[in-house]
């Protein structure tokens, strides 16, 4: 929920993530892992290898347990399974989560870049292109 109203109207839709979409981001190759307390789920990251690159996909932190280490916790195991370069593409609207991204290593690529990243690696519509970022991790070492 912490993307509605901060994204635009048009690219979002409930559930945010429906089943089937889920189904077919794993049969594509997407590694989920799963941070939970308690027995309860409170965030999921997943990464995937697309053409000699590693992406961080479907990062996603219960918003009532954000600012707690869980995103950091779950991002530094996947980096620990990657290999450079790591690629993330996110909303450009979700400041918190590029500025997450940016305090991780990451840093934005221009614009006209990440459109090209966002059309070889990923495969999303062309109104998200416009509504997203790329962020680049060239190196892996020590996480903050």
């Amino acid at each position: 929920m912490a993307y509605k109203g901060v994204i635009a109207a048009d690219c979002w839709h409930e559930p945010y993530m429906p089943m089937a979409d889920l189904k077919a981001e794993v049969a594509s190759g997407v590694r989920f892992v799963g941070y939970e307390e308690g027995g309860e789920l409170l965030g999921v990251m997943g990464l995937q290898d697309v053409k000699g690159v590693a992406l961080i996909r479907h990062a996603y932190v219960r918003s009532d347990r954000r600012r707690q280490g869980i995103g950091s916790r779950l991002l530094q195991h996947l980096l620990a399974q990657a290999r450079p370069p790591v690629l993330v593409g996110t909303w450009s609207a979700a400041i918190w989560a590029v500025r997450f991204y940016e305090k991780h290593g990451f840093s934005p690529v221009s614009r006209q870049e990440s459109e090209r990243l966002l059309r070889e690696y990923w495969t999303i519509s062309e109104r998200q292109i416009e509504e997203s970022v790329v962020l680049i991790k060239q190196e892996i070492g020590d996480e903050p």
